[in-house]
């Protein structure tokens, strides 16, 4: 922290915070300061190729992300050269409130879809952003639609093979992407996606009456393309429960025309595999089992 402080500053305290799927997060207590946060991406050598760089990704997509910047933590450092640790680390403002995993279940649930409606009022302003390029916002961009998507499952399923996992599923919907380029290319407007949020990267306040967002973190999947590719999206429409009130706050969005709904299969096994890797690096053997009967699912839908 002498990097980011200076050379008199002194660490009273780092509390490892366990939330983080992906980057090691750390609560630090510098004296005479506020507290901040430090995150820590993976080894270069541990990131997948899906994954390679995100917290770059997260510091492009700050000028992006300026409609929700009130509720955002305020980046004080980044450090690329890997001179003091070897890998790319980031120290953040402290975000107030509480994670929303914690806080949401002490209010009755019949009130859950105010939050949720918050959470799509957020996720509009988001999309609303116009980006000059399809694909991730630090890079590399393409120039139409289907060219970002096709990149992103080649990326994915060389990550499968790489962890000795068989990615055959997600090279058919690969080959399907691939005969539908002209379909994937009705997209012609790139916009912001959120690329990860959801509840587990929400705070809450922790003296409002009702649910009330209080602040949002971790958008290093950033990337442009068609919104209904962002995985608020899908975790939106996943259950019918209070779930429903995110529409109240981002309005409607066409998912039903025949174009449509096979982008909509296209992305959700983009998702799919995706939550495989994750599942594979988190030991979670079971879930990764589970990933091939939903992904044969979507497939089946496709083909």
């Amino acid at each position: 922290m002498r990097r980011v402080f200076g050379a008199g500053c002194q660490v009273t305290s780092a509390v490892e915070l366990g939330a983080g799927m992906y980057n090691s997060t750390y609560r630090v207590q510098v004296a005479g300061a506020e507290p901040v946060i430090l995150r820590v991406a993976p080894e270069p050598g541990r990131q997948f190729r899906s994954e390679r760089e995100l917290m770059r990704n997260e510091l492009a997509s700050v000028p992006w992300l300026t409609p929700i910047a009130a509720l955002m933590p305020r980046v004080i450092a980044a450090d690329w050269s890997h001179t003091v640790i070897g890998r790319d680390y980031m120290v953040q403002s402290l975000l107030a409130g509480v994670p929303a995993p914690e806080r949401l279940s002490e209010y009755p649930r019949r009130i859950w879809g105010g939050y949720f409606a918050q959470l799509g009022e957020i996720t509009a302003a988001v999309h609303a952003v116009r980006g000059p390029h399809f694909g991730p916002v630090a890079g590399p961009g393409h120039a139409t639609w289907s060219q970002a998507v096709l990149a992103s499952l080649e990326d994915i399923a060389a990550d499968v093979d790489s962890v000795g996992l068989d990615a055959a599923d997600l090279r058919k919907v690969a080959a399907v992407a691939a005969e539908h380029r002209a379909v994937l290319d009705e997209v012609t407007e790139p916009r912001l996606l959120t690329g990860d949020l959801w509840t587990v990267n929400v705070m809450l306040s922790d003296t409002a009456p009702a649910p009330m967002i209080s602040g949002v973190l971790d958008f290093d999947r950033t990337w442009f393309g068609e919104v209904s590719a962002d995985w608020t999206v899908r975790m939106a429409t996943a259950k019918d429960d209070e779930r429903r009130g995110f529409w109240d706050g981002y309005g409607r969005l066409d998912r039903t025309s025949p174009g449509a709904v096979l982008r909509s299969r296209i992305y959700e096994a983009r998702h799919v595999g995706a939550l495989r890797l994750e599942r594979f690096r988190l030991g979670h053997h079971d879930a990764v089992t589970r990933s091939y009967q939903e992904m044969a699912a979507v497939v089946s839908a496709l083909t």
